[in-house]
């Protein structure tokens, strides 16, 4: 998906705000630990930091300003591949359910690097 037009940009958003949404449920949904509460506070944190700067940089006021806050998004990506690879590692979550939001993100990675080169 290429963001060169104002319905894919809308497309993408609605993308980011699902997975956000099904992010939540799932961060709720792991056991109540020390550590995994700790590691579903940091995955929440750079979960939700994904749309936050996106939505921003859909809002700058010029092309230097949409990048940054598009390279900050995809930072945020990748950081939360790590915290979902921990928690599928470290067994507090199947690996077939964490195998979507990984599969997302390395789509939502791919559309945000795009955006930036464009």
């Amino acid at each position: 998906m290429q963001l060169d037009s104002t319905k894919s940009k809308g497309e993408f958003r609605k993308r980011i705000y699902f997975f956000t949404l099904k992010l939540i449920e799932f961060i709720d949904s792991l056991p109540k630990d020390n550590v995994s509460q700790r590691i579903g506070d940091e995955l929440f944190g750079s979960g939700t930091s994904v749309i936050s700067n996106y939505i921003e940089a859909t809002a700058a006021s010029a092309k230097k300003e949409f990048t940054n806050y598009t390279i900050v998004s995809l930072k945020y990506a990748n950081e939360s591949k790590l915290w979902l690879a921990l928690v599928r590692d470290s067994k507090r979550a199947k690996a077939e359910k964490v195998k979507w939001f990984l599969d997302e993100l390395d789509d939502i990675s791919a559309i945000l690097a795009s955006s930036i080169d464009s």
